[in-house]
Formats: C-alpha cells, structure tokens, sequence
C-alpha cells in the first residue's frame, strides 16, 4: 500500500462496490448493542442516526438517501441552501453519525442481525 494521499484518494474512489459498502458502516448505540449483540452494521435509508461530529453534531434525522459512489449519506432535516435559494440535503460520512434507531422492515436485515450477534 502506498502512503501517498492521492493514491489512497484514488484506491477508495475505484473501489469495487462490495468494498465500499463495507465503509458505510456505523456504530450502534449502547441500548442497541446491548440488545442485538453486534456494534455496527451498514446503513440504510429508513435508519434513525444521531450526528456525532462537524457543524450538524447533535442532529438526529432519518436517513434519506444513501450514496455508495460518494460514500455518502443524506439525513433528513441536515440541509444547506443553493445560491438561489433552494435546499439541498448536506452530504455527511457514516463513520461520523450514531444509528439510535433500525429499521427493520426488511426480513434480510434480521438475517444479517442473527448472523453477526455475538454467541
């Protein structure tokens, strides 16, 4: 592995997609850990996330979109106005938010849950 930034830049944007996926992690929150037994999982729109760093710290909103290309993700409510007005959605890394709430609506989710819980 090279140090240099630019290639370090360069390896994460030419990134296959089951390896960025893996950078769209986050960490539980402590009622959540102690009750599905794991400290991260990927996040997904639909998610509940408290932001833990940067302007937005102490922002709590669902997750609205989730950008894999960008390593990205979009809560609801962290917006940041255009020239002319119009809103957008400000984009923040998952490293830096806290999920408080999952949604579990999807049945592979829970797979997921089962498999990673500690025995």
């Amino acid at each position: 592995m090279s140090s240099k930034p630019s290639k370090q830049r360069l390896n994460l944007i030419e990134a296959p997609p089951h390896r960025k996926r893996k950078l769209l992690t986050a960490r539980l929150s402590d009622e959540l850990i102690s009750k599905y037994g794991i400290k991260r999982i990927y996040v997904r729109v639909g998610d509940t996330v408290k932001i833990l760093r940067g302007d937005w710290a102490g922002h709590e909103g669902k997750v609205v979109k989730v950008s894999l290309k960008k390593c990205r993700i979009y809560v609801e409510g962290v917006t940041i106005k255009k020239a002319d007005g119009t809103p957008v959605y400000y984009p923040i890394h998952p490293s830096k938010v806290m999920i408080t709430k999952l949604d579990l609506s999807d049945k592979w989710r829970e797979k997921i849950i089962n498999r990673r819980r500690k025995a």
